[in-house]
């Protein structure tokens, strides 16, 4: 079988974990993100889950430092792209804000790795989140884009068609 790897990203709130989930409904889909790790740390030092502008904002900048002490959230990834190789998924989605990060992953699936930018339409407003990994979104030449801006039942079936022809590329 073969395996899809999309890295998928976005601006807070297009709505990428429920694509994901609706993906899930059609795909054996594995969904982890690089930022599990940190919020682990994280919620060691107080933050309680919240997804406000502070919070986004520790977040990334506690990314940013484990980035540069020892590369974790590759490392964590490169582990969790190994254990994907060796399962039944079919589809693997990764979350990973920074276009730096992003190219990282990719060079470290050897260009499997796959990039999809998920925008969120006219109901997305908010353009500006006061951290680099959030307003940056957007400096990565992506493979792929998909605007998340139907009622839920036609964004299921404009998803599920586009991440059908892309596992059709990649066999």
């Amino acid at each position: 079988m073969k395996k899809t790897v999309l890295i998928i990203n976005g601006a807070g709130g297009v709505g990428k974990d429920t694509l994901c989930e609706l993906a899930s409904r059609h795909f054996k889909v594995k969904n982890i993100s690089s930022i599990t790790p940190i919020k682990e740390v994280a919620s060691l030092f107080g933050w309680d889950g919240a997804k406000d502008d502070k919070s986004r904002k520790f977040l990334a900048d506690l990314k940013q430092l484990t980035v540069e002490y020892n590369d974790y959230p590759t490392v964590w990834l490169t582990e969790r792209y190994r254990e994907f190789i060796c399962s039944e998924d079919e589809i693997l989605f990764v979350h990973i804000r920074e276009p730096e990060e992003i190219a990282k992953f990719v060079s470290a699936t050897g260009g499997e790795a796959k990039a999809l930018l998920v925008r969120g339409g006219e109901r997305m407003k908010k353009t500006h989140y006061g951290n680099y990994a959030d307003d940056c979104v957007e400096n990565y030449d992506y493979d792929y884009y998909f605007v998340n801006d139907k009622a839920l039942i036609e964004a299921e079936a404009d998803f599920v068609s586009l991440l059908s022809e892309i596992l059709e590329r990649s066999n």
